[in-house]
């Protein structure tokens, strides 16, 4: 997201102004007076000088406040702009990752036989893409309510934090990924970086399901100092698995969330694979 830049004030009475009083000045010590103008002209010149002075307050304090108001439009377009990348990235999370288990579930159940152990999976596949129906039915409902409203505040999906980890996991492992996870000791560690974590794991765990199928991924979480690394790596599709797009904005909010907190994000093939690697610089470990 590219916010207008902050408007800068610039002032053309004030040099006006000392150009004026300076050229009054000039021109009778220059030219010198004699007669009736030596009486007149100190008048003239007090008289230009307050002229002169008033004008140019004036002037100043019309710019002030055009200043002002143009601040004052700037923060509430820079307000706008950064409710609307949250909205957006509120509205991708419930889609993207309610539809995309939808898709990897159905996909699945699509390749079962209706007998035996295959039926029982099917019937589960089925039950997870009636659940992740349900909840981001639920979800979009919210966000939409949240959307007609205009005078009250836009309440948040709840923050995720590093307790948030373990059920992220879980669910992928229910979806058919097989995740080994190293969460190693990462200390005390800010919530803007947890939630960044959290965020880039669900999202790195969705787009593994959607490209590659159930295939085995590896989530690791070191910290050197005051840098956390979180490298997310997959072992590449399984077979006859066909990659199912997604909406293509995962990834650009992932680099935007990491570098408004001062750090890299990279993505890139790996292998047969894909590998993630984002680094959060955080405070320093106590």
């Amino acid at each position: 997201m590219t916010l207008g830049e902050r408007p800068a004030r610039r002032s053309r009475a004030a040099p006006l102004a000392i150009a004026a009083l300076t050229a009054v000045l000039l021109v009778s010590v220059t030219f010198g007076v004699t007669g009736a103008l030596a009486v007149s002209l100190p008048i003239g010149i007090i008289a230009a000088t307050v002229t002169i002075s008033v004008w140019a307050l004036v002037t100043l304090r019309a710019e002030r406040d055009a200043h002002e108001a143009a601040l004052t439009e700037w923060a509430a377009s820079s307000a706008v702009a950064v409710e609307r990348l949250q909205i957006a990235r509120d509205l991708h999370d419930i889609v993207s990752h309610g539809l995309g288990l939808i898709t990897v579930r159905a996909a699945t159940a699509k390749h079962l036989d209706d007998h035996g152990e295959s039926r029982a999976t099917l019937l589960q596949a089925l039950g997870d893409i009636e659940t992740a129906s349900r909840e981001a039915t639920v979800e979009l409902r919210r966000m939409l309510g949240v959307l007609r409203r205009t005078d009250d505040p836009a309440p948040r999906l709840p923050v995720d934090s590093l307790e948030s980890l373990p059920g992220l996991i879980a669910g992928a492992t229910r979806n058919g990924l097989a995740v080994v996870f190293d969460g190693g000791n990462l200390g005390d560690v800010s919530p803007g970086v947890q939630l960044a974590i959290t965020v880039i794991v669900r999202e790195a765990l969705a787009n593994t399901l959607r490209h590659s199928g159930p295939t085995a991924v590896r989530v690791r979480l070191v910290r050197s100092g005051s840098v956390i690394t979180l490298t997310v790596t997959d072992v590449g599709s399984t077979p006859a698995w066909l990659a199912v797009p997604g909406a293509g904005q995962g990834l650009v909010g992932l680099r935007e969330r990491t570098q408004s907190l001062g750090g890299t994000l990279v993505a890139e093939p790996h292998g047969r694979g894909f590998r993630l690697e984002a680094r959060l610089p955080d405070r320093d470990e106590p």
